[in-house]
């Protein structure tokens, strides 16, 4: 038995793997794009998906027929080293899974590979579904920096208006930071709403009052540790 010599490896069936390892990705890469949770460009993202399903199915196909190309492999891909880092845990999970399509298509696995992926993107969808019918998705957890201006003596109705407008606009807000100078108060809040409006009406009655007031809001999420 030679170990040597790859086994030949039908074109015919390796470009049929490679369409249905494209069709499966391409609709793996429209959910992640429309439907996807993660706070990265998935517009860009989403494009690598098929691309990566291929590429892995392609080498797995090549490699299957002959050991010494297997080993040859294990070996080449020891020195490879990935520097950019996954922050976001559901690019992490859709990384692998457009890889363990590519797997089982270059493996001629392809009804369990079928099966997977239909029971896995079922799942992905009723979680869809009923997180938006039951409304149980996380909100956006935001953090707003404010900056006034201040007159000898006014901290306290300063802040006191504030926390009014914030309380009749928001369900709840959390102080997290407050800072006073001779001439400027600083206030960071931390708060949760799915209402953009919202923002924007505080940002308006702030500025009614305090006209040269500056006003900053940051997805915490975003944030380093965050």
């Amino acid at each position: 038995m030679n170990f040597t010599d790859p086994a030949p490896l039908s074109i015919p069936t390796l470009l049929f793997n490679l369409l249905l390892g494209l069709g499966l990705s391409v609709l793996l890469a429209i959910y992640y794009a429309k439907l996807g949770d993660s706070l990265t460009n998935r517009s860009k993202f989403a494009p690598i998906l098929p691309l990566l399903s291929m590429i892995t199915l392609l080498v797995i196909s090549v490699v299957k027929s002959s050991l010494a190309l297997s080993l040859g492999l294990v070996g080449a891909l020891s020195i490879v080293r990935f520097r950019t880092a996954i922050k976001d845990p559901e690019e992490l999970i859709f990384l692998f899974f457009a890889i363990a399509i590519g797997l089982g298509l270059g493996a001629d696995q392809r009804i369990p590979t079928l099966a997977a992926f239909a029971l896995m993107m079922s799942y992905l969808l009723l979680r869809k579904l009923i997180n938006q019918s039951f409304k149980l998705s996380a909100r956006n957890s935001l953090y707003m920096n404010i900056a006034l201006p201040l007159e000898s003596g006014s901290d306290e109705t300063t802040f006191a208006y504030i926390n009014e407008i914030l309380g009749e606009e928001l369900k709840s807000i959390d102080l997290r930071r407050f800072d006073t100078t001779a001439n400027e108060m600083r206030l960071v809040f931390y708060f949760n709403t799915r209402k953009a409006d919202a923002i924007a009406r505080i940002s308006n009655r702030i500025h009614e009052k305090y006209a040269h007031a500056t006003i900053s809001v940051v997805e915490q999420n975003n944030l380093l540790g965050g």
